[in-house]
């Protein structure tokens, strides 16, 4: 009789990281219900400690109860490791352990780690791990000691704290801020919008967090050579550039008329930089000009960059469209960008991504707007707000029922994980003959 084995099944890389995400939100969650997690020292309700786990893994930043006077320093502390986590990515956290403990990395966790974090190749993804963990701890270390001047003098010892959390929060593109109070709650970092420390700081641990490990080990391997640079760094910090550069202006134009040049300037740039999935706000986004808010709601649903703290469709993805259209409108055949030419399957992914990022920001919006009876384009805002990770609200969130509530857990979550992750991790491969069926041409356009 032929023996019969029993062959071990697993999970793919893909699966791994959807669930890894979704493991640490669900612990984070059963943390932050423990009495000693809130100031008030009560049980906190189960969807909103969820609510609150999700976004600080998806470092989105939408919150639905003040950081800063609700959840006690516990509370804030578990709040932060959850945002270090969820910037890093959960796969990186756990081979970071792996290294640490002096184990053997195998060949399946290297191929995770390659899917997590975007990476080109299986080769050197240890060597890439420890720049992306030094890198991590050396840019949140500066920025918490070009903060701290700042916080320190506003709150003495309680400061350092603050510098601390904002830098990591700032860098991990989180959005999450601890300066809101009993009488003044949800107030990101509206007092500091003249402070030009602040904003620089802020909006430079925005835009290093938001353009991706692998273009910053570009930049350091090869420093002022822009032309040594791969494809895709240039594309990202050209693409980055241009998404900080012209709404910046438009703002500096439309609103905050009534500052000065200065503040203006500030607050323009500040609000070009933030949607790129950080959240946070020096000034009140629901005064802004209806046009302006529309063009936020772009911005955060392009969001970050492959392989950094951010999340949205990416600007590679967003570039990918732009470069095809372009190459269409010139009848060319291939994408071509700075000499070299984009594969087609590349092109393929980037529409999938873009159209499903699309429809969960579309399906969201208008189930909320209809659940809650709120206005369309307020919930739409709210949707890209979760779905591109970024945090930036006009102020509905803590108004929300627990319906919509779970619908923003829901496009925070599918947000973070990314696309074509979702998309692997739940279609499983199937076998596929070589026959193909006849082909028959559709007209578009």
């Amino acid at each position: 009789m032929p023996k019969i084995t029993h062959r071990k099944k697993r999970l793919s890389s893909f699966k791994l990281i959807a669930l890894g995400f979704a493991g640490v939100i669900v612990l984070g969650a059963l943390i932050l219900m423990l009495p000693f997690s809130s100031n008030t020292g009560s049980v906190t309700p189960f969807h909103e400690a969820l609510f609150t786990s999700t976004s600080a893994v998806c470092v989105t930043g939408l919150v639905v109860q003040d950081t800063g006077s609700y959840w006690s320093v516990f509370g804030q502390v578990v709040i932060l490791l959850l945002i270090q986590i969820g910037g890093l990515g959960v796969v990186t956290v756990a081979v970071s352990v792996f290294m640490l403990s002096g184990r053997k990395i195998s060949l399946m966790q290297r191929s995770t780690m390659q899917n997590a974090i975007s990476a080109h190749k299986v080769g050197g993804i240890v060597r890439l791990t420890k720049f992306i963990l030094k890198g991590t701890l050396f840019v949140e270390m500066a920025g918490a000691l070009a903060l701290l001047p700042v916080f320190y003098h506003d709150f003495g010892r309680k400061g350092i704290w603050m510098a601390v959390f904002h830098s990591i929060s700032a860098f991990c593109n989180a959005g999450f801020d601890i300066l809101g109070t009993p009488t003044n709650p949800f107030p990101s970092i509206t007092a500091y919008a003249g402070n030009p420390i602040v904003n620089v700081v802020i909006m430079f641990l925005i835009i290093a967090g938001g353009i991706g490990f692998l273009t910053w080990e570009d930049i350091c391997i090869n420093k002022t050579h822009f032309r040594k640079y791969h494809m895709q760094s240039k594309i990202i910090l050209v693409t980055t550039a241009l998404l900080i550069v012209l709404p910046a202006v438009f703002f500096f134009f439309s609103d905050f008329t009534h500052l000065s040049v200065g503040k203006r300037l500030l607050a323009s740039a500040f609000q070009a930089v933030t949607p790129r999935t950080a959240g946070f706000n020096t000034m009140d986004i629901s005064k802004m000009t209806e046009v302006s808010k529309a063009m936020i709601i772009i911005l955060m649903l392009v969001g970050g960059s492959p392989s950094s703290t951010a999340g949205g469709m990416k600007t590679t993805t967003f570039a990918v469209l732009i470069l095809n259209a372009f190459a269409t409108f010139r009848s060319q055949e291939n994408v071509e960008t700075f000499g070299r030419r984009i594969e087609c399957s590349v092109i393929k992914n980037a529409s999938t991504i873009a159209m499903m990022y699309c429809m969960l920001f579309l399906c969201g919006g208008i189930t909320i707007s209809v659940y809650e009876g709120l206005p369309l384009s307020e919930c739409l805002y709210e949707a890209a707000s979760a779905v591109g990770t970024v945090g930036l609200t006009l102020g509905i969130t803590p108004k929300l029922h627990i319906v919509s509530q779970f619908i923003l857990i829901i496009l925070m979550y599918l947000g973070r994980v990314g696309g074509l992750t979702l998309i692997y991790a739940v279609l499983s491969k199937k076998k596929k003959g070589n026959a193909r069926l006849p082909l028959e041409k559709i007209t578009v356009g």
